[in-house]
């Protein structure tokens, strides 16, 4: 038997099992027993009524699981017709404990047809990747993985591939992931509100606000986060720009998405002023002067402009500009969006703080 092959796959699994447990049992509020069994659902008629869009969500949702499962379980050699009875599996369990947990939530109406439609799309999904590995496809992948990356890219990739979902919430400035300090007085105020305006006058104490200079500096740093992230990993200078302007690509279009949820598409460029296009110009060319650089000063450097960015954001006041446009996503109609995307919003930065601080340690243990 061969032996397993490194992939990233597993790791994806487990991230989509978290986001359809999150969207499944979201808002998490007024948890009670209602005096029917969990299970109830699956003998229950069938629901009268369904938008297309339901249906849809049902069919998609689970379609990533199915397919990172199987395709999981084929990069660990469990061969193609297991890995896919594993994952068509996995996902009708996952949806009936789903559907079953929904029942303590009076907000949420389990039905058996989400259940089969879950069922079905994770087995589609699967199929999919079982179809791609029959082609070649997938192969493919993992030749230009072992020509372009280096053998520890799994959890940069993650971390890149969740980047432009965390763009679509709205951010004070433009590229401007990890602004928790609003967030933490929220906290502390439900928690000990004397704490809180101990943290909240200590933090106008030193807060500034955020010239046209630091505005531009922000949006240079937000994308030289990414794009060091994913240069660092490449082989060749000539894949290192690629790189770099596949994640100016990307910023392009998650800012204008993310304008284009908020508030229509007549207002898709609004992000883009003055100080946000030069610094993605100034981003964009600090990333082209370090494309000589060794792995370790390119993570090293990211992990300085990634602390410097967090203090520039987290130090600056939120305007009442900012505060209008949270409660027009809020309110608009892509309320769908605003349940997972201000965590991945927050919390982004930070779990790249904590992967590179780890990183720049490992490489530093191989140099000794």
């Amino acid at each position: 038997m061969k032996g397993k092959r490194r992939t990233t796959a597993w790791m994806l699994s487990w991230l989509c099992v978290l986001v359809i447990c999150y969207a499944s049992l979201y808002p998490f509020e007024d948890w009670r027993n209602q005096d029917i069994a969990p299970w109830f659902f699956v003998i229950a008629p069938w629901p009268t009524y369904n938008t297309w869009f339901d249906i849809a969500s049902n069919l998609l949702g689970y379609t990533p699981l199915g397919f990172w499962l199987c395709l999981a379980g084929m990069r660990s050699q469990y061969g193609r017709w297991p890995s896919w009875l594993m994952a068509a599996f996995s996902a009708c369990l996952l949806s009936f404990c789903m559907e079953s947990l929904q029942s303590f939530l009076p907000v949420r109406v389990p039905s058996k047809l989400d259940w089969l439609l879950n069922t079905t799309g994770g087995m589609a999904g699967a199929l999919v990747a079982l179809v791609l590995e029959r082609r070649g496809w997938l192969y493919r992948w993992s030749q230009f993985r072992r020509h372009w990356l280096s053998h520890d890219a799994g959890v940069s990739l993650v971390l890149l591939a969740l980047w432009p979902i965390a763009l679509l919430y709205p951010v004070t400035v433009p590229l401007g992931l990890g602004h928790v300090a609003d967030q933490l007085r929220r906290l502390l105020y439900d928690w000990s509100p004397q704490l809180e305006s101990q943290f909240a006058n200590a933090l106008d104490a030193i807060s500034q606000p955020l010239t046209p200079g630091l505005e531009m500096l922000c949006v240079a740093l937000g994308l030289l986060l990414p794009g060091l992230l994913a240069v660092s990993h490449c082989r060749k200078p000539g894949q290192r720009i690629s790189a770099a302007l596949v994640m100016l690509a990307l910023a392009v279009v998650g800012n204008t998405l993310s304008a284009t949820l908020t508030y229509g598409p007549e207002h898709a460029w609004y992000w883009l002023t003055p100080q946000s296009g030069c610094g993605l110009a100034v981003g964009l060319c600090a990333m082209m002067l370090m494309l000589n650089w060794s792995e370790q000063r390119l993570v090293l450097c990211l992990l300085l402009s990634l602390l410097l960015q967090l203090m520039l954001l987290n130090l600056s006041p939120v305007s009442t500009y900012y505060e209008q446009t949270m409660q027009t996503w809020e309110q608009g109609r892509f309320i769908r969006f605003h349940g997972l995307t201000p965590w991945l919003n927050w919390l982004w930065p930070w779990a790249l703080l904590l992967w590179t601080a780890w990183y720049v340690r490992q490489l530093h243990k191989r140099q000794a």
